[in-house]
């Protein structure tokens, strides 16, 4: 496939840049949440960890760090970086609402055959967001 070539013909400055140094990378041991998807179409696989923290007035937490383990092409590991940078200093309801055009726009669009890749990114965050809403209720559960 032609925009599999990492070259500035298919990919912008920034996706190049975001994919040979690639930021946020490796597990984050202490984290809070994870969230982990796979693409059944072409198998690339990401998976984000999140620390979070209370915002001032306790009312929503906020992504203090992230980190993120990906398999994949250029473009996934380019979104995974990028969208790591976006998302430190979100509340969560912020971080959900981000899409994969405000991804793929971040590392100045993606070649049409991996438009894929910034779904991954947003599909990753709703999944972190879901596995903390139920490890939430389950907490909840067990305290009363």
């Amino acid at each position: 496939m032609p925009d599999d070539n990492l070259s500035s013909q298919y990919y912008s400055a920034i996706a190049i840049e975001h994919f040979q140094n690639p930021r946020n990378v490796g597990e984050l041991v202490d984290s809070d949440v994870e969230g982990q998807v796979v693409n059944p179409v072409c198998g690339d696989e990401v998976k984000f960890f999140f620390r979070l923290r209370k915002n001032k007035d306790a009312q929503e937490r906020v992504i203090e760090s992230v980190s993120f383990q990906a398999s994949g092409c250029p473009a996934t590991i380019a979104t995974s970086s990028i969208a790591t940078e976006m998302l430190i200093g979100l509340s969560l309801s912020e971080a959900s609402q981000l899409t994969r055009l405000d991804y793929a726009e971040a590392v100045g669009g993606l070649p049409k055959s991996k438009q894929h890749c910034s779904v991954l990114a947003e599909a990753v965050v709703q999944q972190a967001v879901t596995n903390l809403r139920l490890k939430d209720q389950s907490s909840m559960k067990e305290t009363t």
